[in-house]
């Protein structure tokens, strides 16, 4: 499975931080705000997190819900929603299946090391389960203004 603009994304089930099983399926009829992220606690991380927080009315106003993904377990996930009040589902994909679809399991270097982690991207999914936008390589600073201010241009065509 890979993404592809202008197509439907393919249903999928993983676990949220309170290990209940959720579907991509589960959110049709409204639009979906799937980021991928590479760590929960690390600055870059909060910093979108709670971006994502401090606008999560404003995306609530055009149906739309936000899912955080990394490779987090279920239990750090808990813990960065109840530290930061984050007002969203954090999916964990421990073993990539999800980051990989999307094609955001990438290889990186960081001081001289190589080592493989999650390439931070959204994904802003139709009502009917059709990808209609992608952010790849995504810079934290002004990124979730950028995406709300596609959707409700979206939502206002």
């Amino acid at each position: 499975m890979t993404v592809e603009l202008g197509k439907e994304v393919n249903n999928f089930t993983i676990q949220n931080q309170s290990g209940e099983e959720i579907s991509l399926s589960d959110y049709r009829g409204k639009y979906v705000i799937l980021y991928f992220y590479p760590k929960d606690m690390t600055p870059g991380c909060t910093t979108q997190a709670c971006d994502f927080r401090d606008n999560h009315e404003k995306f609530s106003e055009l149906d739309a819900v936000i899912l955080g993904v990394s490779p987090d377990p279920v239990e750090r996930h808990q813990k960065f929603i109840d530290k930061h009040d984050l007002p969203f589902e954090l999916l964990a994909d421990e073993n990539h299946e999800l980051a990989k679809a999307f094609d955001v399991w990438k290889l990186k270097k960081n001081f001289g090391r190589e080592y493989y982690g999650v390439e931070r991207s959204t994904f802003i999914i139709d009502k009917e389960g059709k990808l209609l936008k992608e952010y790849r390589k995504v810079r934290v600073k002004g990124h979730v203004e950028e995406a709300l201010e596609y959707l409700r241009d979206e939502v206002h065509a």
